[in-house]
């Protein structure tokens, strides 16, 4: 029941992120709004509580193997978000977007093989 929740949350966030990168990208007042802030940082908190719940439970190591890259990839999957909200620019507002996506497309990976090198598996 963890894991299905904390992949409804995964999802949940992508989607989010989708969707106010998008509003980044128009300019769109949208984002602008309280709510739009404090939103993900709660499915976020939720969804890393989750995951280490879920790492404690079946005795993972967060500092080797498929779960490592899993953080890796998050770490950049932040950078990239964090680009994207912040760009000065259109084309570092894109580029900052497509490295999330990107990023975030391998977390997937990762967590769906268990394996850091998920083309591979």
């Amino acid at each position: 029941m963890l894991k299905l929740f904390h992949i409804a949350l995964a999802y949940l966030t992508v989607l989010g992120f989708v969707v106010r990168g998008i509003w980044a990208l128009t300019d769109s007042p949208l984002r602008q709004q309280r709510w739009v802030r404090i939103v993900p940082h709660i499915i976020d908190t939720g969804l890393l509580v989750l995951g280490i719940v879920l790492m404690l439970s079946l005795s993972l190591s967060p500092l080797t193997g498929w779960l490592a890259a899993k953080l890796l990839g998050l770490l950049a999957y932040i950078g990239f978000g964090v680009l994207t909200m912040r760009a000065t620019s259109k084309p570092l507002a894109l580029a900052g977007f497509a490295g999330a996506l990107i990023s975030v497309g391998y977390i997937f990976a990762v967590a769906f093989t268990r394996s850091a090198w998920p083309l591979a598996a």
